[in-house]
């Protein structure tokens, strides 16, 4: 075994660690478990552009105490240069496994800093942090969070003054300052009934939550009434069991049917693979339950509820889930639409979409002579723009979103958002029933005004050393030896968002890529429109690949088109997987 890694086991076998740290890892060296050892320390979890996530354990490698402790100092350190010690840091989390103990550890050592903190009393959305920021006027926030990973990950997120998570430069000083922090013998903790008792730590009740569904009022597009839409809803074991029937009700959604398996807090997630909106068989019990209970539509969040899943009948009566580019453009639509039918759609009206996310939310924008900006994957970028928005006066956020089921349709909170994102599909249904219309006709009714796009994501899961090595070969091959041709159909050109330089193989010409910071992500540009990014995840051991096709409704109608986008995006996947598999 490496010698460093042999010294970090040693030095996390003995005092000051504790009693249970101990003794789990002595179990794995008593065991000659290897592997598992030189996974947990071959490096120390790296405290990235959004804070922290990994496997929960023992370890320099691993979610506990101690690194949770060590990234808390390093927070604490940054925001004592940085700031008068009278601002406040909000505190939230989720329902995951040591989602308490992490929220505790982190508020007993902000408070031995000096440094007032604002804790949600129970666990609580991300985006209820996100607004409580500003409400509250701290200086930052820390949700605890593994968003919708498996159960043995738990993560930290760290967000600053304006309710976004950290970007630069805040991101990359508080990395340096965590990284100063190599000892846990530097840290500082208060015991955390002390910190209470003399109101350094301040527990949140339900005065935030009454403030946001006061903003919500404010937002809404409709007047505050009964509604007949039936709604199946799941928290899928999370934070949104009780906030969003809550919401729902407020505003006159009272016929809420919830998946009583999965309607209670749990970090284990006993009832799904993965606790993930975006994955079938998550939302295979709310379906039931939709069905049984012949709802409208149905509505899923993940753990943290920053992220929201919906269905609805399609043209049979079955039930149909879309993905998240689809409601993502759907919300976008209809806020625009209703906006411009209120006659308060402002003249500097815009979206924010990531690069990944549909070209079709471009076209809708354009169409509504709204402006529209790309920004890089993760929802902080978005949060940015909006800040830029308010620092300079230049336009006015009405929508963003990414294609992984995170969107905001309020201007008040600074993270994707499924508890407005809920209310507002909602409201949309409601507007649609009272019409006589249909989701699943609505949503045909985008393609034939702006074009049939269709996209889809392959991830591939990587875990460890040897996944991370895996991931950076694959990428780097990618770069130097670019595809010609996906699927016989040319590629155009290769933007490198590392490099920040656009490859037009055709001519063998290159332009720089201006608007955007640097990461790790190549997109292809295929000659007839298609769209194919890779990039690997900032916060998983994956590398994802994004797929986009487009098409028109032409003589044989809308079905046969559908058809034929379908074909050609199942052939890109197929031929350029090959690739990566070779």
């Amino acid at each position: 075994m490496d010698p460093t890694i042999q010294k970090r086991i040693e030095e996390w076998t003995r005092p000051p660690f504790d009693i249970g740290t101990i003794r789990e890892l002595q179990a794995l060296v008593e065991k000659g478990d290897d592997r598992e050892l030189e996974d947990r320390f071959y490096r120390t979890l790296e405290f990235g552009t959004g804070g922290l996530r990994g496997v929960i354990g023992a370890g320099t490698n691993r979610m506990n105490i101690y690194t949770v402790g060590m990234a808390t100092q390093g927070l604490a350190n940054y925001i004592g240069k940085t700031r008068s010690a009278g601002t406040g840091v909000v505190i939230a989390r989720d329902s995951r496994h040591l989602s308490d103990t992490f929220a505790w550890e982190t508020a007993s050592i902000l408070a031995a800093n000096g440094i007032p903190v604002y804790l949600f009393e129970d666990i609580m959305p991300t985006p209820l942090a996100s607004f409580a920021i500003r409400h509250l006027k701290a200086v930052a926030g820390v949700v605890i969070t593994a968003s919708h990973n498996p159960p043995e990950y738990n993560g930290y997120k760290v967000y600053w003054d304006d309710g976004g998570q950290i970007t630069p430069p805040h991101d990359d000083l508080i990395i340096a300052e965590v990284n100063r922090v190599d000892s846990v013998s530097k840290i500082k903790k208060t015991p955390f009934r002390e910190g209470v008792s003399s109101g350094t730590i301040r527990l949140i009740t339900d005065e935030v939550t009454e403030a946001y569904v006061a903003e919500l009022e404010k937002a809404a597009l409709r007047p505050k009434g009964t509604s007949t839409v039936r709604i199946a809803y799941t928290p899928i074991h999370g934070t949104g069991y009780r906030i969003i029937p809550r919401i729902l009700n407020h505003f006159g959604f009272t016929d809420v049917l919830v998946q009583e398996e999965q309607s209670r807090p749990d970090g284990n997630f006993p009832t799904v693979t993965y606790p993930n909106p975006e994955e079938k068989e998550a939302m295979e019990l709310v379906t039931a339950l939709a069905r049984a209970g012949n709802a409208d539509i149905i509505l899923a969040t993940d753990p943290d509820a920053d992220r929201m899943g919906v269905g609805f009948k399609g043209p049979d009566g079955g039930y149909i889930l879309i993905n998240g580019n689809q409601i993502g453009t759907m919300l976008e639509y209809y806020i625009l639409t209703r906006s411009k039918e209120n006659g308060t759609l402002p003249a500097d009206a815009a979206v924010i979409k990531t690069v990944v996310t549909t070209e079709l939310q471009r076209k809708i924008a354009e169409s509504f002579n709204c402006k529209i900006f790309d920004v890089l994957t993760g929802f902080k970028w978005i949060a940015s723009k909006m800040k830029e928005f308010d620092d300079t006066g230049s336009a006015t956020f009405m929508f963003g979103g990414e294609e992984s089921y995170g969107y905001l349709p309020v201007r008040f909170v600074r993270d994707k958002d499924a508890v407005s994102s809920c209310y507002f599909f909602a409201e949309m249904a409601d507007w649609l029933k009272s019409r006589n219309k249909t989701l699943y006709g609505f949503l045909d009714e985008i393609y034939r005004a702006h074009g049939l796009y269709l996209e889809d994501l392959i991830s591939l899961t990587l875990k460890g050393k040897e996944g991370t090595e895996k991931i950076r070969n694959l990428m780097e091959k990618f770069r130097s030896v670019p595809p010609a041709a996906i699927s016989s159909i040319a590629v155009e050109s290769m933007a490198d968002l590392k490099s920040l330089i656009i490859k037009k193989p055709r001519t063998g010409t290159e332009e720089k890529i201006t608007g955007l910071p640097a990461s790790n992500v190549i997109q292809f540009f295929l000659a007839d429109g298609s769209k194919i990014t890779m990039r690997p995840s900032g916060t998983e051991p994956k590398i994802k690949f994004y797929f986009s096709v487009c098409g028109e409704a032409g003589a044989g109608g809308l079905a046969e088109a559908k058809k034929k986008v379908r074909e050609k995006l199942e052939a890109l996947k197929k031929d350029l997987m090959g690739m990566v598999g070779s």
